[in-house]
């Protein structure tokens, strides 16, 4: 592929786009073509990434500039974003992200199709970024003409293959024309660079086929060979020679004695040696009779133990301790779940998990609560997280706070504990504490309607776990 920089990209992302590009080499032993970086596609409209005009195809490349680096990027093309479980915030009310740079490529496909061969498909690369380990689509989005990718070189050739899919590539003059109409600015490119590239290669084949098309007369010449086949007779007349020698050796078979020596005696000691081995068979019968009587006696011993315990115990099933319940600033809690454990990264997901893998801890604490505000239940998360030293719990706390950040799992969802499904999905109302060398992070959110962040009876609920004791 032939990179030909034309101006500023508008991206941050604009670097490991212009990278990952400029690793697929020049010519088409990788995918070819012809990459326009920088390029202003039509007038209405400021300069983008990068459209690339491959042999079999066009795609449009244009950055989404993410807040922060993420571990897992959620990315529907018609839905909201979430980077490790959070929502990212969209500008002027788009679904997500990257919805304004998708109606871009959508109007400047618009306009390039009048130009571009009928034949050739036109695609777009949303390459997000800073950094975004793995980028899940739904399966009906990666069905279309739209990939959102981290532009690294496997990706971006992947997505170019995928997009670029016309059954023959395009001639050099068609190529030439579009890279004219794209970038009327750029220098002109030779008919061999072109050509180097993919473009116009399938317009020798036809030729190659028809030259070797003549050639078919060599059937004439295995016809005149084929008649000096009657040559296998001389083969049968001196077949038959050979089978009259190989009759003598019958007198072979009087050889067959030698296996009368019926030394057969000598096993006989071992019949003899067999039969005393008999005699222990005949005792295991008297021990398998034991085995009755003492399973018996066994069991009598076990049918005894049971009625002493149940004369003796007068439990009743239906008095099981209830689970702890506290009240704090007037909200009743109802402890679900407790658990402490020292791994605590095996807890986090995100750069909370990031951040304990590196950083460590000492312990912590997860405990879940079903609150009531309002007569209606809320579902509380807390983990309680200790540490070394101060300035580890302090940068930790930071973590946490940045949106997008991570988040502690949820106890009582891990072990089903819930008598319901809460619905923590990213929009639960979120408060953080710091003591010292002791964070607390608390998650609140409804069991039975979606949550949003600032709803004030869920803060209420978060601001009574916080000073909730975990028993």
């Amino acid at each position: 592929m032939r990179l030909v920089r034309l101006g500023q990209q508008p991206s941050r992302v604009a670097d490991d786009i212009r990278a990952a590009l400029a690793s697929l080499g020049r010519g088409n032993t990788v995918v070819g073509g012809v990459a326009l970086v920088g390029v202003r596609p039509i007038p209405s409209v400021r300069s983008v990434d990068a459209v690339v005009v491959l042999p079999r195809g066009v795609v449009v490349v244009l950055g989404v500039d993410l807040p922060e680096p993420a571990m897992k990027l959620e990315a529907p093309l018609a839905g909201a974003w979430r980077a490790d479980g959070w929502p990212l915030p969209a500008q002027d009310h788009a679904v997500n992200p990257g919805a304004p740079k998708l109606a871009l490529a959508e109007s400047i496909a618009k306009q390039l199709r009048p130009r571009v061969p009928a034949e050739l498909p036109i695609g777009t690369i949303l390459a997000v970024g800073p950094f975004v380990d793995q980028v899940d689509q739904p399966p009906a989005d990666v069905t279309g003409a739209v990939r959102v990718l981290h532009p690294t070189a496997t990706h971006m050739l992947a997505a170019t293959v995928s997009l670029a899919s016309a059954p023959k590539p395009c001639s050099v003059e068609e190529a030439r024309a579009l890279l004219k109409a794209l970038a009327p600015e750029a220098p002109p490119i030779s008919d061999e660079a072109l050509r180097a590239e993919g473009f116009g290669a399938f317009a020798e084949e036809p030729e190659a086929t028809e030259k070797l098309a003549p050639p078919k007369q060599a059937p004439k010449v295995t016809k005149k060979i084929a008649p000096p086949q009657p040559e296998p007779e001389p083969t049968e007349k001196i077949a038959p020679p050979p089978p009259p020698p190989p009759r003598p050796p019958v007198k072979a078979r009087p050889q067959l004695p030698p296996p009368r020596p019926i030394e057969v005696t000598a096993p006989v000691p071992r019949v003899t040696a067999a039969v005393p081995v008999r005699m222990p068979v005949q005792e295991k019968p008297r021990t398998v009779r034991w085995l009755p009587i003492g399973a018996i006696g066994l069991l009598a011993v076990l049918l005894v133990t049971a009625i002493v315990l149940a004369t003796t115990s007068g439990g009743d099933p239906e008095t099981a301790p209830p689970p702890p319940q506290q009240v704090v600033q007037g909200i009743p809690l109802v402890q679900r779940a407790a658990a402490t454990d020292a791994q605590c990264a095996a807890h986090a997901v995100g750069d909370l998990q990031v951040s304990l893998q590196h950083g460590g801890c000492a312990s912590m604490t997860r405990a879940s609560f079903e609150a009531t505000v309002g007569g209606r239940p809320v579902a509380v998360s807390l983990a309680v997280v200790s540490f070394a030293d101060a300035t580890k719990a302090t940068a930790f706390k930071k973590a946490a706070d940045t949106p997008g950040g991570g988040s502690v799992t949820d106890l009582a969802g891990e072990t089903g504990k819930w008598p319901r499904t809460p619905r923590f999905d990213g929009t639960a109302a979120y408060l953080s504490s710091a003591n010292g060398t002791t964070v607390r992070l608390v998650l609140a959110a409804w069991f039975d309607q979606p949550s949003t962040a600032n709803d004030p009876a869920l803060l209420q609920a978060a601001q009574a776990a916080l000073g909730a004791k975990v028993s």
